[in-house]
C-alpha cells in the first residue's frame, strides 16, 4: 500500500479524536487522524509525522496524518491500512492460514456479525478479522491501547463461528523490528481474556509485523503471540 504526496511535519497537539494541529515550518496545519485510538505514546508534542496532502473541495482538511516516527521507527496510524495491506497479502498468498484459498471476500456477513474477510479453499471456508496494533514498549507490542466493545463482539461472534468456519484473528503490527505480541490486560481485561476463550475454543490469533515507510506500508513477518497475562508492563510508557 502507497501513499501519496507525502510531507513531513511536527506534531503540536491533538484537537479532539478525529483532528490534529502539526506544524510545517511556519505554517499551522489541520490534520484529521485515522485512529481513533488514544495514541499517547505517539502523538506526543514535538513529534515527527508524515502527512498525505489530497485538496478535493468534500474534504474538511486536506491533510491526514498518516505514519509518526517514535525513537527512530516509522509506525503507521492508519487505521485503514491494516485491512487494505492484509489484502494485498491474501492476493500474494504470503499469510499462511493452513490452507490454500482461492476466494477471498471482504466485508463478510454471518449471523449478526461482520467480519473483515471470508476465504474458501480446498473445501475448507475460513472467517477472519483484523486489528491494527500500534501500542509498542522495548519491541513488545499490545493491542487495545483503549476499551473496545466492539473487539470483543468480533472474538464472541468468530467463537460462535467456530463449529461452521475456521476462524481467525489477525493482528497487524504497524511497524517492524519487534518481539511479539500481547493482549493488553491493563487497558482492556475483558478483550484480553476473550482472546484466551478465542483461542480455546478453536480460534487461531495470528499477528505479523509490516515494513513501514513515510509513504508505504506492506505485511512482513509472522511474529510470537503470547495470550496468557505474564507480561505485567506499562505499555503506555516510553
Amino acid at each position: 500500500m502507497k501513499y501519496n504526496s507525502v510531507l513531513k511535519a511536527e506534531f503540536l497537539y491533538r484537537k479532539n479524536r478525529f483532528i490534529a494541529i502539526c506544524k510545517k515550518g511556519f505554517k499551522i496545519l489541520t490534520v484529521y487522524v485515522p485512529n481513533t485510538g488514544r495514541c499517547k505514546e505517539l502523538l506526543t508534542e514535538g513529534a515527527t509525522v508524515f502527512l498525505t496532502y489530497n485538496d478535493s473541495p468534500n474534504r474538511k482538511t486536506s491533510y491526514t496524518l498518516v505514519a509518526v516516527m517514535k525513537n527512530d521507527k516509522i509506525i503507521n496510524m492508519d487505521s485503514q491500512a491494516p485491512n487494505e495491506i492484509v489484502h494485498e497479502a491474501f492476493k500474494k498468498n504470503k499469510i499462511d492460514l493452513g490452507f490454500k484459498y482461492d476466494i477471498i471476500r471482504r466485508e463478510y456477513t454471518h449471523e449478526d456479525s461482520r467480519f473483515d474477510f471470508y476465504l474458501e479453499g480446498e473445501d475448507k471456508k475460513a472467517l477472519l478479522e483484523v486489528k491494527g496494533v500500534t501500542l509498542e514498549n522495548n519491541g513488545i507490542t499490545a493491542f487495545p491501547d483503549a476499551p473496545t466493545k466492539r473487539g470483543l463482539k468480533h472474538i464472541k461472534g468468530l467463537i460462535s463461528s467456530s463449529e461452521k468456519y475456521l476462524t481467525y484473528i489477525l493482528f497487524v503490527i504497524q511497524m517492524q523490528d519487534v518481539k511479539f505480541f500481547t493482549p493488553n490486560y491493563i487497558t482492556d481485561e475483558d478483550f484480553s481474556r476473550g482472546l484466551l476463550e478465542a483461542r480455546d475454543a478453536g480460534v487461531k490469533i495470528l499477528a505479523y509485523d509490516s515494513i513501514v515507510t513515510r509513504n508505504s506500508i506492506e505485511i512482513s513477518e509472522k511474529i510470537p503471540v503470547i495470550l496468557e497475562e505474564t507480561w505485567n508492563l506499562d505499555l503506555q510508557r516510553n
